[in-house]
């Protein structure tokens, strides 16, 4: 079976959700990684389109739960 996205499609889209849900919850990269326990300079790693840092499921999951929204949000390409 042929892929239809590249390697990084998937980390691109939660991303750019990880970043949208941050900002409607009006937190700043500072304050969530601070609730979610990590360094400023690996969230902004994460949600930079630029550097392309890979990340765990868990790490995801944690700023899901920090950011009270399902796990699966951050992976709605809309």
């Amino acid at each position: 079976m042929a892929r239809k996205h590249s390697n990084m499609y998937y980390y691109d889209i939660a991303r750019k959700n990880i970043r949208k849900y941050r900002k409607l919850k009006g937190y700043t990269q500072q304050s969530l990684s601070e609730k979610v326990d990590m360094s400023m300079d690996y969230l902004a790693e994460i949600e930079s389109l630029k550097r392309r840092k890979t990340f765990s499921i868990e790490m995801l999951g944690r700023i899901a739960d920090t950011l009270e929204i399902d796990i699966k949000e951050f992976f709605n390409d809309k």
